[in-house]
């Protein structure tokens, strides 16, 4: 039998829970906004984002030629970072659920694989908040006691 979460860190678990949740939809936006990135400047369109440049606020400009503040970096320094604290998050919520290495490797992927960790995110918060309603209906049911004569 596998082991299984302890009454006593359902709490724990509700937070990693919701920590995760928040995580993923960052990672999952971020990664979206890297993938955008990474066409519009390694595709024949060739160009990154600046912020402040003598073009304008912001302003697309030819790969290479920015000379103001390069969003298309810091969104890819942004994504590096926001993946590291979702790779956290998974493992708080993995360790505390007390799921096989395997179920961590699939939700670590979500902040590689564009859109999974939208859908990752949806499923891993409906199965652990079903996960906890029925164990702590089970834990409030008391055992019946059979008599003895």
């Amino acid at each position: 039998m596998a082991l299984q979460p302890k009454p006593k860190d359902f709490p724990r678990i509700r937070g990693a829970l919701k920590f995760y949740q928040v995580a993923s939809v960052i990672t999952g936006v971020m990664l979206l906004l890297l993938c955008v990135e990474m066409l519009l400047k390694y595709t024949p369109i060739g160009v990154e984002l600046e912020l402040g440049g003598p073009r304008g606020l912001l302003a697309f400009v030819p790969e290479g030629t920015t000379v103001a503040v390069n969003l298309s970096t810091g969104i890819l320094i942004a994504h590096g970072w926001f993946y590291v604290v979702y790779l956290f998050s998974d493992f708080r919520l993995w360790s505390l659920m007390r799921w096989p290495f395997l179920r961590f490797v699939l939700i670590a992927l979500g902040g590689v694989i564009p859109f999974l960790s939208f859908f990752l995110e949806a499923r891993i918060a409906r199965e652990v908040k079903a996960y906890l309603a029925q164990r702590e209906a089970g834990a409030a049911t008391p055992e019946p006691v059979e008599a003895s004569h």
